[in-house]
């Protein structure tokens, strides 16, 4: 879904109950990786639980009163209906089906979402190997399908789903040490993603003082800057999916180098909504989709604008992005010097200076001095 679209498959996921082919329960609905939208406001109801481990996502929900509770502890059998939206990732979307089988009650309904175009037909086969046949709706270009009252859910596979996404360790010789945690589903999971390599390569050891990782991921770049950057004084990781940083977080405390105890500070936020903190450095390779396929070039821009505001007088930011994205204005809006240090592979750095004072603007020390710190 585009940021300008309607979210069809929240539309669709609640269009078998205002058709009157399912009965939505009195009390017990669990919403797996919820969102907010007019469907949901229309059917909800009250005493729905959600999970959603993106914080854009989860504060609207939390707006509206619904309660959120931990994905990988939920509580078994307990819930007449579970209403799921899979993410693309095919074993992060099994084991979050698997998790469902596991929650629904005795003669529940898992009912399931899913648009044409992100992997409906996968999903639905899915289901029906966890469940036997389900029954199924067409509708805004999406699939909906739902398990029977009386299915007889495989166990064995669903208890080998439901493990297909837990974190494990990926050796890499990008990554110092021996790797790094991931699991299925967050940015780059298997890999070290080659925009942030190419970051990490172009950033020098002079970066100093307090530091922040805007959009952090697992860690990676957190990790080239304790390893690369001896002066650092603190570092700040900002993700905003939940699952990512706790990933980053047992990354950052298995890093070699972190027996140097900078103080290591960890916030699941949208980068985009703001931050309080303020920085000497920010090391960033912004999102350009949110949960949808397509780009998003106003996140990288609010990421943008987020840095300009947090970096304190005469800091840097280092930002890598895809050649193509339009981010120049809101630089020039942001900071006093940017420079594009490098471009390969079709991603550009950039290196951006916030104006040592306000007067800095308008008069411009020789280029010999004027990134000085």
């Amino acid at each position: 879904m585009s940021y300008t679209s309607r979210d069809i498959a929240l539309d669709a996921l609640f269009y078998p109950f205002s058709a009157g082919l399912l009965q939505w329960p009195a009390d017990g609905v669990l919403f797996l990786r919820g969102r907010e939208g007019a469907a949901l406001h229309a059917q909800r109801g009250d005493g729905m639980v959600g999970t959603q481990p993106f914080k854009p996502e989860a504060v609207r929900l939390t707006r509206i009163g619904i309660d959120l509770i931990d994905e990988d502890a939920l509580p078994p059998g307990k819930f007449p209906l579970v209403l799921v939206l899979p993410p693309r990732q095919r074993e992060e979307a099994r084991a979050l089906l698997a998790k469902a089988c596991a929650a629904v009650a005795e003669g529940g309904v898992v009912v399931v979402s899913v648009s044409n175009d992100e992997g409906a037909k996968s999903r639905e086969a899915d289901l029906k190997q966890l469940a036997g046949s389900v029954s199924l709706v067409s509708k805004h270009h999406c699939r909906v399908f739902w398990t029977a009252p009386d299915a007889a859910i495989d166990t064995a596979l669903q208890a080998q789903w439901a493990c297909g996404d837990v974190p494990r360790r990926i050796a890499s010789p990008d990554v110092p040490g021996d790797g790094f945690q991931t699991r299925p589903g967050v940015f780059a999971w298997d890999r070290v993603d080659a925009a942030s390599a190419m970051l990490a390569s172009a950033l020098p050891n002079d970066v100093r003082g307090r530091v922040a990782d805007f959009g952090a991921g697992w860690g990676y770049l957190a990790l080239q800057v304790m390893a690369r950057c001896p002066q650092v004084t603190s570092l700040d990781l900002y993700e905003a999916d939940a699952r990512a940083l706790a990933l980053a977080d047992a990354n950052l405390a298995d890093a070699p180098g972190s027996e140097r105890k900078v103080p290591v500070h960890f916030h699941w936020q949208d980068v985009a909504a703001g931050v309080a903190e303020r920085f000497d450095a920010i090391v960033c390779n912004p999102p350009f989709h949110a949960l949808g396929r397509g780009d998003r070039p106003d996140i990288g821009r609010a990421f943008i604008d987020a840095a300009a505001q947090a970096l304190n007088p005469g800091g840097r930011l280092w930002l890598v992005a895809n050649r193509h994205l339009p981010y120049e204005q809101a630089l020039a809006d942001g900071f006093a010097d940017v420079a594009i240090v490098a471009q390969q592979g079709g991603f550009k750095i950039v290196q951006a200076t916030k104006a040592a004072a306000a007067r800095a603007v308008q008069v411009r020390a020789p280029k010999s001095t004027r990134n000085r710190r």
